[in-house]
């Protein structure tokens, strides 16, 4: 009988635990600024870390990518000894040519499509994401410039083309003569591909449905194959590098787009997600730059006016879910990306809007949350919110 009522109570109990919440792990961002002269010093980011442990737990903090060796160092020192991992914020195919040689991408005319200068050291030109200077590039930087700092890991950011930021002729790169022979080697002929575009237009971009899972299925043939064998090629890419930072054992973290925009910039989730420790999908709804899901879905339908089949979506929570649900298949860590920073018209967040962000995102047991983009910026209001949950 005893035992009866110990097995009772342990089911009691388990069931107790399954019905509380999962209390939510943070990972923050802290931007430094372009490779030269970082807006910070070590002791203004160890201190407002300081700050804003003591309002949430970090769990990793995510840095860079200034060159300035010393503040990672004493970060790093601060960091270890509280618990906290510490990962370089690293670009890979864009804001690198300070740094090293690189071939932009060209559109399928041979153009360089026009960039988006947002702030000084961002001005999001994509380069060429598949030749071998490329991934060699990116592991010299860090080899030369970052592998004695401490870093416990990488997080890879501008792992894609460029968008409809820059119109059609963003979305549709790269056509170098290198991308043309592997997507050759995809069955894809980026000349015929071109031809297709020329002689329908915003036709070529139809799409006769959209599932979140799925991603939206396009009407064109030619469309079909284009961007799948562009998923395969940039993501594939990305991979190789990410495998790179892996076998030195570091761990690998990816800036993603959210789901139902990565088809247009050659993320393909299947493929990252299995070379990735953790991926951060932009799930930013309150965000009117590059990666804010309204507005990189807005800039899609004024390039392409005539396209048919695109549906109204509000950037509700509705909306949110659907992207959350996009993500569950995946077997890596799922961390996303929720923006905690306020500017008033490009990013005119509120505590409110924060803590609905990252109740969703808990509501389906995922690992946590990226803070994003820059903790050093993000108003108290917006932190302290997310310790009183």
């Amino acid at each position: 009988m005893r035992r009866i009522l110990c097995f009772a109570a342990g089911l009691l109990l388990f069931a107790a635990c399954q019905d509380k919440p999962q209390k939510p792990s943070y990972i923050v961002q802290v931007s430094l600024g372009g490779w030269h002269s970082p807006d910070y010093t070590a002791e203004q980011v160890i201190d407002r870390i300081g700050e804003v442990r003591e309002k949430i737990p970090v769990e990793k903090v995510i840095i860079g990518w200034s060159l300035d060796q010393e503040i990672y160092r004493q970060v790093g020192d601060y960091l270890h000894a509280k618990g906290i991992k510490m990962l370089l914020w690293m670009p890979v195919f864009a804001e690198t040519e300070e740094m090293c040689e690189n071939e932009p991408a060209v559109d399928l005319a041979g153009e360089i499509p026009a960039n988006y200068d947002l702030a000084a050291g961002e001005g999001f030109r994509f380069n060429c994401p598949t030749r071998p200077e490329t991934a060699a590039n990116i592991v010299a930087i860090y080899d030369n410039h970052f592998k004695d700092c401490g870093f416990d890991g990488v997080f890879l950011d501008r792992i894609r083309t460029q968008s409809f930021v820059s119109g059609v002729s963003g979305a549709l790169t790269c056509g170098c003569p290198v991308c043309q022979e592997l997507f050759k080697a995809e069955g894809v002929d980026l000349a015929a591909v071109q031809a297709a575009w020329t002689g329908k237009g915003d036709a070529f971009f139809s799409v006769t449905a959209y599932d979140p899972l799925t991603g939206f299925t396009f009407a064109d043939p030619v469309a079909v194959a284009y961007f799948e064998a562009k998923g395969h090629i940039v993501s594939n890419a990305v991979a190789a590098i990410a495998d790179s930072f892996r076998g030195r054992g570091l761990e690998v973290g990816m800036d993603l787009y959210a789901p139902f925009m990565a088809q247009f910039v050659g993320q393909d989730y299947r493929i990252l997600s299995q070379h990735a420790d953790f991926i951060k999908p932009m799930l930013y709804r309150q965000t009117f730059a590059p990666a804010g899901m309204g507005f990189e879905y807005d800039l899609l339908r004024k390039a392409v006016p005539g396209a048919e089949g695109y549906p109204e979506f509000t950037m509700d929570v509705d909306f949110l879910d659907s992207q959350l649900n996009a993500m569950e298949p995946y077997a890596c860590g799922k961390y996303p990306g929720i923006e905690i920073n306020y500017r008033e018209k490009v990013a005119p967040t509120s505590p409110e809007y924060v803590t609905e962000s990252l109740d969703a995102v808990m509501r389906h047991g995922f690992n946590g949350a990226v803070l994003s983009w820059n903790v050093m910026e993000a108003p108290d209001s917006h932190i302290s919110c997310l310790g009183e949950r």
